[in-house]
Parts: structure tokens; C-alpha cells; sequence
């Protein structure tokens, strides 16, 4: 089964923004703000929000304002280079060995300045507490050999090993000991003395003389990731398999983070990206889910029955224009199983399928009949949004595989059959990328509009709004660069028709684009410049 939407002239493109969004959203009707849609802020208390606080203190205020976040993807090598470089600059400072700086910065989380402060303030106690001793607790005996602590066999001198401390054990029993404890788990990075009543770290120099190549290759992993997850600053790519690490820069704006892996997700709750939506309410839409989802398994089933001639339909392509199969022919949408004349320009220019009425109550209700109402009502709209925030999730996944399609087969093809670069074909790339971001923005937006309050009505009729609109031209996008495209693959040569769908595709990519930003800016902002006693 085909969807379809409708087509634009390419000699319409100059003209986009004005046949595009009857809104008007210009840019600088929205200002910038610290608002996180639909929720209050209260809800948003998360492991990293202290971080960021913290950070914040040490910026100007200037700094501190709705900019560009900035931040680093790390590799394995570039990890493994900041943390030996962090050791080396703590121990060129402190005048330390590398193994008593690595002791120390692991014991403060990786936090050079932290170091630095408290080690200044008071050596003595920092060396107590770390267990970095200046001077032995035991001092060997002239004897010609000397007890192991652990095994109380005796050994020559040079058999035997000890830390700071001075307790004497055999190498066997260094070996042992370090290589059971690392076995056990990232607690090795903790190690210290094998004498119960001793303190004394034991550091990467011990390790590496006395452990086996297996176990030390254990330990420096140990330590290299202890890097990232101790450290208040970087964390780890949540994706499945991904070994990238994050490197975040404090600063006021978008928590949003894209890793080489192409997986995009939030710095402060590791979820996927989710603007314009806070943190908070993306963690209770998902609790949500996750209790209600059953209820829903026969709901969003895999088909839907054409709404006239009551065939079952499966959806296999992006956009939400259906057309059934002959002699039927309905066009209808997707989501709400409308006609489809009944969406666009044509019926006041908004997607109007978005917009969920509540039913209306007429009558006198007893308690029982008042309350499997509500009940139903509930769920309708809980329906509602749930189905269009899966909806746009699907659509997005189909994008994504369409896109690596385009990335590793079509645009070749469409190199060699229209004389043309590569390079110059980028606009294609750039409009699927564009498609897979705003039906991520769109699935949120309906997590947005769920816990919208229903008595904000201005704020709402400007959402839904908005939101119809940001729907419809992401639609007539989707449609140009999945269906329009097919043409140009499929012919033998050159055509001055492929010129004019990259100026199409280009400007309805740009034109969607603007769009989305505004939006998002508008639904992180509450939706603020919205009166709420206002029409």
C-alpha cells in the first residue's frame, strides 16, 4: 500500500514559505528562554543537575544564555590521551610519581582542580586518607630472609615485595592477591596492602610489575573507564555496542548530543534526544508507557481497515497519505483515517489530525456511569497521543533505513545517470537527515500536548496549531524526497526536470527546517509569549 501526498510544482519553490505555514511563525516572534514544555521545573530533579549548577557558578552570565552547547566525541585513543595527561600535568605539578597521580585522581573522581585544592589545603591529610605513605610503616630486618605476611614462608630479599608500607609478601602472593582482586571487578582500582590493618594504596607501578599481561590488560580497563564514569564531565554513548564517549562543555541551551554512531541523545537523563520535551516529563511519558503499552497492543495493531471499503491496509512507507488499492482509491490519512482532502491549505492550512477533542458529555450521569466515562475518555486520549508519538517513531526508523539506502546505493546510481558528483547530490542527504530530526521532534511534541494543561486553552489551540502545521510540511517534505525521487533513478539519462527537484527538495528542506527550530524554541520557552486569558 502506497501513501501520497500532494505535489508541488518545482517552479512554486521561491514561494515555500508563504503556501508553506499560513502560521506566520517568524523567528523573532519567539524569545529565548529557559522553559521546558508543559512541565514545571520541579519535575526535573536528575543525577546531573547539581553538575551543571556547579558549572554554571564558574560562567559569566553572558556565558550562561541560550547558546550552541558544545561538546567532544571521544574515541579509545583520544580517552586513553586526556587521562594520561591529566596524570602527567597532577604529577608534574605535585612533583609525584604517575602512580601516586593516578591514585589521586581516581580517588577524586578524575577532578584535576579538586586535586589541586584539596592537596594544597592539606597534604598530610590527603596523603592519610588516599593511602599515598612518605614513609615505610616496617622496616626490613637484616636478616638474610624475610617472612611473606600471607603464605609465612621465608624468601631472600629479592623475592620479596612491598608497597610504601613496607609489609613484606612473596611475589606469588602479590600475584595472587592483585590478580583475585581485579578478577572480582572495578574495586581493584581501590586496591590496597594485603595486611588487614594497613591502608597503603597499591597503584598502576605495583600492578604492572608483579600482575600476569591478562590481568594488567583487565586493570587498564578498569582505569580507563573509571575516566569517563567517575568523571562528572564525560559519559558514555548510551547506544547499543557504541565505544564513543562524550566529553560535555557546561553551558546554557540544548542538552541534545549526536555521537559519531549517529545516535542522538540527552547529556542530563541519557535518553534519547527529546527537545523540545524536559527531562521530567519524557520520564514519565515512558513509565507511562511502559505500564499502559499492553493496553495498546490491540490498538495500534499492524493494519488498519480502509474507512470505506474496510479492507485491511498495512503501511509500508513514511508519510501518512494512504491510498487504498482498486477499484477503492480512498485517500485518507493514516492517523486519523480521514479523507485526506480534509488536511492542508485547502481546510484552513493545518494538519488537522493532530487536534484531539475530548468527548462530550450531554446528560445526567449516575457516579458508576460518571466514572467508566472519565475512564473511557482517559484512555481515548491517552490513545490518541500514544499512536501518533509510535507513529512518528516508526516513520523515523523507515527514514533512517531510507537513508542508509540513499547514503550506500541511489546516490551512486543517481551520480552515474545524471553526470553528477557526489558531492553534489548532498541535498538529498541533507533532506533525509532533516526528515529523521523532525520526526523526532514531532513523536515528542505528543508527549508535549498529553501533559499540556487542558485549562491553558490559548496555549493549547497555539500548539496544536503550530503542531498541525510543522506536521503538514513535514509530510509534503517526507513525500519529496521518498516518492519523488523514484522518477530520477529510473531513467537513462540527464533532465532538466532532476534541476528542478534539488531546488524543490532544497528549499522545502530549508523551509522545514526554520519551521521545526521555531517551534522547538517556542514549546521550550512554555509556550510564554502565548497570552493564556487571551483568544
Amino acid at each position: 500500500m502506497d501513501s501520497e501526498d500532494d505535489m508541488m510544482d518545482a517552479n512554486d519553490v521561491d514561494s515555500v514559505d508563504d503556501d508553506f505555514y499560513s502560521g506566520d511563525m517568524q523567528e523573532d516572534y519567539y524569545s529565548d528562554g529557559d522553559g521546558n514544555g508543559g512541565e514545571n521545573d520541579d519535575d526535573d530533579d536528575g543525577p546531573d543537575y547539581d553538575f551543571m549548577a556547579e558549572a554554571a557558578d564558574d560562567l559569566d552570565d553572558s556565558v550562561f544564555s541560550r547558546t550552541q552547547q558544545s561538546y567532544t566525541i571521544l574515541k579509545e585513543d583520544d580517552i586513553r590521551k586526556c587521562q594520561e595527561d591529566d596524570i602527567t600535568r597532577v604529577s608534574t605539578v605535585l612533583s609525584i610519581s604517575r602512580s601516586d597521580a593516578s591514585i589521586l585522581l581516581r580517588h577524586y573522581n578524575w577532578s584535576i582542580s579538586k586535586v589541586h585544592d584539596e592537596w594544597f589545603a592539606d597534604e598530610e591529610t590527603v596523603r592519610k586518607s588516599v593511602g599515598l605513605l612518605e614513609t615505610p610503616v616496617v622496616h626490613f630486618s637484616n636478616a638474610r630472609d624475610l617472612t611473606c605476611g600471607i603464605c609465612f614462608e621465608s624468601f631472600p630479599h629479592d623475592k620479596i615485595t612491598s608497597a610504601a608500607c613496607g609489609h613484606p609478601f612473596c611475589r606469588s602472593c602479590w600475584s595472587g592477591y592483585i590478580s583475585t582482586t581485579i578478577n572480582d571487578g572495578p574495586g581493584c582500582l581501590m586496591l590496597r596492602c594485603p595486611d588487614p590493618s594497613c591502608q597503603a594504596a597499591i597503584g598502576p607501578d605495583m600492578i604492572n610489575l608483579l600482575a600476569s599481561h591478562e590481568v594488567k590488560d583487565k586493570y587498564s580497563h578498569y582505569l580507563l573507564r573509571s575516566y569517563i564514569e567517575d568523571n562528572r564531565k564525560t559519559k558514555w554513548c548510551p547506544a547499543p555496542g557504541c565505544k564513543y564517549a562524550v566529553d560535555f562543555a557546561a553551558g546554557g541551551g540544548s542538552f541534545d548530543v549526536s555521537c559519531l554512531c549517529s545516535y542522538s541523545f540527552c547529556w542530563n537523563c541519557t535518553e534519547e534526544a527529546h527537545r523540545p520535551v524536559d527531562c521530567g516529563t519524557v520520564a514519565k511519558w515512558i513509565l507511562k508507557n511502559g505500564a499502559e503499552s499492553e493496553n495498546m497492543n490491540w490498538i495500534l495493531a499492524n493494519s488498519k481497515p480502509c474507512p470505506k471499503c474496510k479492507r485491511p491496509i498495512e503501511k509500508n512507507q513514511g508519510c501518512m497519505h494512504m491510498t487504498c488499492t482498486p477499484p477503492c482509491k480512498f485517500e485518507f490519512c493514516w492517523l486519523c483515517l480521514d479523507a485526506w482532502s480534509d488536511h492542508g491549505e485547502r481546510t484552513g492550512g493545518f494538519y488537522a489530525c493532530n487536534r484531539y477533542e475530548a468527548a462530550k458529555q450531554e446528560g445526567a450521569y449516575d457516579e458508576a456511569e460518571r466514572r467508566r466515562e472519565m475512564a473511557k475518555n482517559s484512555l481515548e486520549r491517552y490513545t490518541h497521543y500514544y499512536e501518533r508519538w509510535a507513529s512518528n517513531q516508526l516513520s523515523r526508523q523507515k527514514a533512517l533505513a531510507d537513508l542508509h539506502q540513499m547514503q550506500t546505493a541511489h546516490l551512486e546510481k543517481l551520480s552515474n545517470i545524471h553526470c553528477t558528483p557526489e558531492s553534489q547530490l548532498k541535498f538529498i542527504t541533507d533532506a533525509w537527515l532533516q526528515i529523521v530530526d523532525c520526526r523526532r521532534v514531532l513523536k515528542w511534541t505528543y508527549a508535549y500536548g498529553y501533559y499540556l494543561p487542558e485549562q491553558e486553552h490559548a496555549k493549547r489551540q497555539f500548539f496544536e496549531y503550530s503542531q498541525g502545521e510543522a506536521e503538514y510540511g513535514l509530510e509534503r517534505l517526507h513525500q519529496c524526497a521518498e516518492k519523488e525521487l523514484l522518477q530520477f533513478l529510473n531513467v537513462k539519462g540527464p533532465s532538466k526536470e532532476f534541476d528542478e527537484f534539488q531546488t524543490k527538495l532544497a528549499g522545502l528542506t530549508s523551509v522545514t527546517k526554520n519551521y521545526f527550530e521555531n517551534l522547538v524554541r517556542a514549546l521550550e520557552n512554555g509556550l510564554a509569549d502565548v497570552d493564556s486569558h487571551g483568544a
